[in-house]
């Protein structure tokens, strides 16, 4: 598997303990950043207001669409309307399974939308699947230079 981050955009510390065993558990050794809000993960991602990034893009955005300060839908949007990071892989991992949300997550431009299992041995199951297509299948876009 490619080494590069992932970057868990997640604000729910229960839901990212369970994200972060269910990565371990299927062997993925990729460092994982977590941002706990949507302003975190953009200043991941971008820099600070009116900075540039100083690290490169991870591989793939665990994103949730429930977040203080920035939702996920907006988060997103921004993400595609950024020079650097419009071909970032953007996965939505959320508990709702509203079909608005749905819909509007691929009209701003999500790879894939995945409803979090309530249950511990699919949710395991659902990240694995995730990490093995994303991290192993999947050919990543190419670089977009230095941050």
């Amino acid at each position: 598997m490619n080494q590069g981050a992932i970057l868990l955009v997640e604000d729910n510390p229960d839901d990212e303990a369970l994200t972060m065993r269910a990565l371990r558990k299927h062997h993925v050794a990729n460092p994982v950043v977590v941002a706990h809000d949507g302003v975190e993960a953009l200043a991941y991602l971008h820099g600070p207001a009116g900075s540039p990034a100083e690290q490169p893009l991870p591989l793939v955005v665990l994103l949730d669409l429930k977040l203080p300060k920035l939702n996920g839908l907006d988060v997103l949007q921004r993400i595609r309307a950024n020079s650097r990071t419009r071909r970032l892989p953007v996965i939505v991992l959320t508990s709702s399974r509203e079909e608005r949300d749905l819909a509007e997550s691929y009209d701003r431009g999500v790879n894939s939308f995945v409803c979090k299992p309530v249950e511990f041995d699919q949710f395991i199951a659902a990240i694995g699947a995730l990490g093995l297509f994303w991290l192993a299948v999947n050919e990543p876009p190419p670089d977009l230079g230095p941050p």
